[in-house]
């Protein structure tokens, strides 16, 4: 059997695909896979431009946990299978290039934790999405306690962890969790690698630091956020693209960005 995690390389786009069924649960073996593939894609860093996550099947992005490896967890063994997730998650959320989560189906638990670790979430309209750990008797260890507030506000968050209540895509879309709502179907990916191509066409390093800047200034005071992104962003006055972009505009003309 291969690897549940694999990925293509295309054009600068990597499609990074979780396939575990029949749920494609976020097992240690999937974390595993996962952690692999994007220590492969930092390996290729030059070569990608945005990269693309989703699952297989059509019915299930992730569905959480592999529930069969819970009743062997004591809470140090919890803290161990914690403290790995907090930091594939980050990684991922770290990742160098834009990460867009093509969701179709269920997105439950791990699965939207591992969701909310992506730049951009779009997903079908049959999409279903939800942090249902209380019924479980526990609560969102992979980081849904912080980034669900942070993407939704305080309020919706508690409501959804304390309830552990499903949502459908078009309320996640209302409430600020997904960013595109599409019709079941091939149009998922379409729509994905549109908005991956729309990217791959922008300044490379000028979104690299957007990204950068964004993340960091959400752990900060807006005082100190604001102190970064002028540090960053006049950086990007001394590059190539820089004034590249500013003479194209001046010349009515389409950039041609170079990452320099």
């Amino acid at each position: 059997m291969g690897e549940p995690v694999t990925y293509r390389l295309s054009s600068g786009i990597a499609v990074v695909t979780i396939d575990n069924p029949p749920m494609n649960a976020l097992s240690e073996q999937v974390k595993h896979s996962l952690e692999g593939v994007f220590e492969e894609l930092n390996a290729r860093i030059e070569e990608v431009k945005v990269v693309i996550l989703t699952g297989a099947g059509g019915k299930v992005f992730v569905a959480g946990a592999d529930i069969k490896e819970l009743p062997g967890l004591n809470p140090e063994k919890a803290r161990v299978r914690f403290r790995r997730s907090r930091q594939l998650f980050l990684n991922i959320e770290r990742f160098d290039r834009p990460v867009i989560c093509a969701i179709d189906g269920l997105c439950l638990g791990g699965g939207l934790e591992l969701a909310m670790c992506c730049d951009i979430r779009i997903a079908t309209e049959k999409s279903t999405f939800g942090q249902p750990e209380i019924n479980l008797g526990v609560l969102p260890g992979g980081g849904g306690t912080q980034r669900l507030p942070r993407l939704v506000g305080m309020g919706i968050a508690k409501e959804l962890i304390f309830t552990g209540r499903l949502i459908k895509a078009e309320e996640a879309k209302n409430i600020g969790l997904v960013n595109v709502v599409v019709p079941k179907g091939e149009y998922i990916m379409m729509k994905a690698e549109e908005i991956a191509q729309v990217l791959c066409e922008k300044a490379p390093l000028a979104l690299r630091t957007a990204k950068e800047v964004i993340g960091r200034g959400m752990n900060m005071t807006l005082d100190n956020g604001l102190i970064l992104e002028a540090d960053l962003g006049s950086f990007l006055y001394g590059t190539e693209d820089q004034k590249e972009g500013a003479l194209a505009f001046l010349e009515k003309r389409k950039p041609g960005f170079k990452g320099k």
